[in-house]
């Protein structure tokens, strides 16, 4: 096991793996930029080191400083936690130049997955069901709309080297995909520095449900089950739970072996998800495969009680995968509200400035993962999440009501927060009734 880590992270999932390196005895490193000199996973490490300006491309980008800290420091590993460079193979083989060890999968494996036209021929060669779509990227508007014209409207455009939900939109005829392509093709190319596009079938009401798999060094793989991920403003993910409503046991096992098969077929190890769309009939398709710890991983470790942090570790330091696929049982259901400090009424801007007040509750069964503390200013550089509540219950309802409470009960003051949102989302009676479809908050009246 290793004696030190270094954590390439920031915010409540620093925080998260800091906590994990402690309950196994393990020192901590954090890094941080200057506006993050007062940072709560800053305060909580046994050591901090700055390495760069408040931009992220001079900071917890900055590969070259990052190894640099790790070496300096002694550190043995590096946890990328999620974001940044966690699924970045160029990082991935500097951190093992530099004699170090990465907590994560293997550069080859993510580079497989990183661009979404090769992953989705290899999960189709791998027998994993696919959306229909193309498997290379479209050279031209033209072509795009050859391919439209055979697959059929609607059509999602999207970059294949995107994420986050960044580049990609909906055409539902030949004039909306002209302004879907150029937009998407700008925006890959801005964020990406890749302009290639793919095209796939657009999937009406779908939900987004996600298998977490854990794979070791040694050809072990198992899948945790499904988490429901359907709820997201922009293609992004803000309230989920596990089980889903819909996924019945014979679908449970079609979905984790088709998640093991994608797993198998890129050499994985350590800590993984496979993202699948499910359409209305129970039909599922393979979306994409993150390389890394999700946000949303509480849900499962709630429901199963199976650290996956700290299975990412054991993993990394060459540990063999104890738990065997009937072990992992299901017990309860839990909901995770990731608090934002966004204004909901005004279409989810960020909402940076000083927390003046801050008080979380505390009940059985509720968890709560931040990175905050009264007093701490929210920066205008990162990812605007504060802090994801998680409640357990015997079952959803009873999880439902307990989150109601915890939300109702918390208090963040001198920001707006999007608590309010999830208050009326998870009173909703679509919610109330599990119909969790991905177009939810356009349909939240």
């Amino acid at each position: 096991m290793f004696s030190k880590i270094l954590i390439a992270n920031r915010g409540e999932i620093a925080c998260r793996v800091i906590k994990a390196c402690k309950e196994l005895g393990i020192k901590t490193v954090a890094v941080y930029s200057e506006a993050d000199r007062e940072a709560l996973h800053v305060k909580i490490a046994d050591e901090a080191y700055l390495i760069g300006p408040a931009q992220a491309a001079q900071s917890y980008l900055n590969i070259k400083k990052i190894i640099e800290v790790a070496v300096e420091s002694k550190a043995e590993a590096i946890h990328p936690g999620y974001g940044f460079l966690a699924e970045n193979a160029n990082f991935i083989r500097e951190v093992e130049k530099a004699g170090l060890t990465f907590i994560g999968p293997n550069a080859d494996a993510v580079e497989a997955m990183g661009f979404k036209t090769k992953a989705r021929k290899t999960m189709m060669d791998a027998g994993v069901p696919v959306v229909p779509g193309t498997t290379e990227g479209i050279k031209s508007l033209d072509e795009a709309k050859k391919i439209a014209n055979e697959i059929g409207y609607p059509v999602m455009v999207k970059a294949s080297a995107g994420g986050g939900g960044i580049g990609m939109q909906i055409a539902r005829n030949e004039a909306e995909l002209e302004q879907a392509f150029k937009m998407c093709e700008m925006r890959a190319k801005a964020y990406f520095g890749d302009p290639t596009l793919y095209i796939e079938k657009y999937i009406e009401n779908p939900r987004h449900i996600e298998i977490q798999v854990l794979a070791d060094k040694f050809g072990n793989i198992i899948h945790v089950n499904e988490r429901e991920c359907s709820i997201q403003r922009r293609h992004q993910k803000v309230i989920e739970e596990a089980p889903s409503v819909v996924v019945i046991p014979q679908l449970r096992e079609k979905m984790g072996e088709a998640a093991k098969r994608a797993a198998k077929a890129i050499n994985y190890d350590n800590a993984g998800t496979v993202e699948f769309l499910v359409d209305t009939q129970l039909n599922f398709y393979f979306l994409e495969m993150n390389t890394r710890i999700q946000v949303e991983h509480p849900v499962t470790e709630m429901i199963t009680g199976i650290d996956l942090v700290k299975w990412q570790i054991k993993i990394a330091a060459k540990e063999k995968l104890s738990i065997k696929q009937e072990d992992v049982k299901i017990n309860g259901h839990a909901i995770e509200c990731r608090i934002y400090a966004e204004d909901p009424d005004k279409n989810f801007m960020p909402s940076p400035g000083k927390i003046t007040k801050l008080s979380f509750p505390e009940m059985e069964g509720l968890r709560i993962d931040h990175g905050i503390y009264e007093g701490y200013t929210v920066t205008p550089y990162y990812d605007p999440l504060l802090a994801k509540m998680i409640a357990w219950g015997k079952n959803r309802e009873e999880a439902r009501k307990k989150m109601l409470k915890a939300l109702e009960q918390t208090v963040i003051e001198g920001i707006k927060t999007n608590i309010p949102f999830h208050i009326k989302a998870l009173s909703h009676p679509l919610f109330i009734e599990g119909k969790t479809y991905t177009n939810f908050i356009e349909n939240l009246k």
